[in-house]
This record gives structure tokens, sequence and C-alpha cells, in this order.
């Protein structure tokens, strides 16, 4: 036997099923648009992820989840000192947090522990261990970057995969929220 309930907005005798069909449809007007919105969000303008190993210690660490913001290079190419996420290449999932040391048209090199751009040395205020090996001079390509770890001894970077296409950059690292204690501005 089906039950009938008296319907509060109109004051008929209604259904169970519509009643029921009636809050479906309600969770359906909240919910859709709710994950429209975090699917153009995570799509366009920022992303979640974690730090996996020790390439950019000190300054990030396994585990540390971070604000990948999407947006800025839509209206700039990376700049010097930037922490982006990356795609080693397009057929590989996996993402990668480095640092941005060299720019198109520059000559990056390693030599006797220092990086140097264009035959200059780079200040590096951020790394704690100097480069262990030297790396022949390599002119950057247009529209790449050339990048390194912090953590240069534990790194797998440009050193090993050449420079990398302004097209597998996801976005900068903005905002650490996890471990507490790390909360804030990634630099």
């Amino acid at each position: 036997m089906e039950e009938f309930q008296q319907d509060p907005e109109t004051g008929k005798r209604g259904s169970a099923f519509r009643i029921a069909l009636r809050w479906l449809s309600e969770a359906l007007e909240t919910v859709v648009p709710a994950v429209l919105i975090a699917l153009l969000i995570n799509l366009f303008l920022a992303q979640a992820t974690r730090v996996y190993g020790q390439s950019m210690e000190p300054n990030l660490h396994s585990d540390q989840r971070l604000v990948v913001e999407k947006l800025s290079y839509n209206f700039h190419e990376p700049r010097r000192g930037d922490i982006v996420v990356l795609q080693v290449s397009q057929a590989r999932s996996g993402l990668l947090i480095k640092r941005v040391v060299g720019l198109a048209g520059e000559k990056v090199e390693i030599k006797d522990g220092r990086v140097y751009i264009n035959e200059q040395p780079l200040e590096e205020p951020y790394i704690s261990q100097q480069p262990q090996r030297d790396m022949r001079a390599t002119v950057v390509p247009p529209k790449h970057v050339f990048v390194l770890g912090d953590n240069r001894g534990f790194s797998n970077d440009s050193r090993s995969f050449g420079p990398v296409p302004l097209d597998n950059i996801v976005g900068r690292a903005w905002f650490s929220y996890w471990p507490l204690d790390e909360i804030g501005f990634v630099e």
C-alpha cells in the first residue's frame, strides 16, 4: 500500500515517490553546479598537488601539499626563480616540481659548483648545496625554460631531460597548505 503525505507547499496529498523525486531534483540543482565549478577551477585556475621526494629541499618537503595556480602564465612566461609544476613529457603522467633558472635564449652552464647564466654566476640563496657535477653550456630554445631542483644532489631536472617546453608547465607553485607549520606562500 502506497503511503501518502501532504505536500507542504500545495497542501495536497502526494506520493512518497513524488516527494523523493523533488528531493532528488533539489539535490541535483545544488550538486551539479558545485561539481562544475570545482572542475572549472581545477582546469583553469588552480589545483592541489603533493610534493614527492627530496629534490626541492630545503624549501619544499616530501608530502607537503601545495596549491598550483594556473592563471598567471596566460599573461606572462615563467620568470627566473619561479617554482613550477611540470610534466617532463606529454607522454608521462607524473608531475615534477622544479625551479626555473634559465629562460629562452639564455646560455646555462654549471662549472665549479656554480650555475652560470650567460657566463654570469647566478645568485641562488634558496639552495643548501652547490651542484656536485659540471654541465656544459646549453642554450635554452625559444618557448622553453631550464629547471633545476633546489636539492641539486637529489634532483631529476633539466640536467637529465633538457629544457622544458612551456606547454609542459602546469602552473606555478603558489601556496603551501599542509602540514600546518608550513602554511604560507611558496618562495
